[in-house]
């Protein structure tokens, strides 16, 4: 971003808070995080005459294809996880027309670390690393006993067969856009097709919930991030995402992103009121998660090479394609 950019997003900015809040003030350390495809995030302090810090995050929406919600859809997704008990960062207030920032909102930012390689590497948070595996079972339980009818509408709210075969539709579907031969991935399809599991309830999910969008800290999981994805479908496909083994980071012996057990995370989602967590039912999602990763990086690869978005980043994610292959070789057996 350039100079003249950054200053008008600080001005604009500035003039948000004050109205929002009914404060004068000052911004101090406005920053670009990095990461998100889908959504600009910014950190600032807002400072009041009054001598009040508010320590603040800004979420502006720039989504690509992969986003299921609107920026005020998930505003108030976060209101309603922070009322029922999830670790959520608090939201502040959602962008209006006459903020003149685009859409979004502003929520509280939690301390913590994000980036899933320091938090299973660094001496920093080995002691959170036996914790998250258990806090997942048990934050997940919590995501999934929210009352659908006090959601804002979510996608999957009308769907009419089983999330299993509705999942498996689109990423056929998808698949096949882009005309690329790929035997693993009909040769999982078709694993997954002939092992259908029977609906078990139609439930929030947050569907990204994974290493990467924990906000970690010495204790364990501090927060759940990045709601953009979130869907009412079959519960233990949030199970299934997070123990996806490209989410554990080389860490291949702990099934659960990397810091953790399949059977603990199922005895605590049981425990926490979660159902039907059984291994056996988690590995299907497992299975399922790894063919919807592949097909995500198939996506990402072609979205590079059809000109619509040329990126170094989206070329390399596409390369991981025949590591989902070889993932999905090593689950099916």
């Amino acid at each position: 971003m350039t100079d003249d950019a950054s200053a008008a997003l600080r001005e604009r900015l500035t003039a948000a808070c004050e109205r929002h809040l009914g404060a004068k003030g000052v911004i101090d350390s406005l920053r670009r995080l990095t990461g998100g495809a889908s959504q600009q995030t910014w950190s600032f302090d807002f400072r009041t005459a009054a001598g009040d810090c508010h320590e603040w995050i800004l979420r502006l929406d720039s989504r690509g294809q992969m986003s299921n919600l609107s920026s005020a859809t998930e505003f108030a997704l976060l209101g309603a996880a922070l009322a029922g008990g999830v670790p959520v960062p608090k939201p502040h207030f959602l962008l209006r027309d006459a903020d003149d920032l685009g859409n979004g909102y502003v929520m509280a930012r939690v301390a913590g670390e994000t980036i899933p390689r320091k938090i299973l590497r660094d001496a920093e948070y080995a002691p959170a690393l036996p914790k998250m595996a258990v806090q997942s079972g048990r934050i997940l339980a919590k995501i999934h006993a929210l009352d659908v009818s006090r959601l804002p509408s979510l996608p999957g709210a009308d769907a009419t067969e089983a999330p299993a075969a509705a999942a498996l539709a689109q990423l056929r579907e998808l698949g096949e856009r882009f005309g690329e031969a790929h035997p693993v991935f009909e040769l999982a399809l078709r694993w997954l097709d002939d092992r259908m599991p029977a609906a078990s309830g139609r439930t929030l999910v947050h569907g990204d919930f994974r290493h990467g969008n924990f906000l970690v800290d010495r204790d364990g999981i501090r927060s759940i991030l990045d709601w953009e994805l979130a869907h009412l479908g079959d519960p233990l496909e949030d199970l299934g995402w997070l123990c996806v083994p490209s989410w554990r980071f080389g860490v291949v012996d702990k099934v659960v992103g990397g810091f953790g057990d399949l059977e603990e995370l199922c005895a605590a989602y049981e425990e926490a009121g979660g159902k039907g967590a059984s291994p056996e039912a988690v590995h299907y999602w497992i299975v399922l998660g790894t063919l919807r990763w592949g097909v995500i990086c198939q996506a990402q690869a072609f979205t590079h090479r059809s000109g619509v978005n040329r990126s170094v980043e989206l070329a390399a994610i596409g390369r991981r394609v025949c590591e989902t292959e070889w993932d999905l070789l090593e689950l099916i057996g």
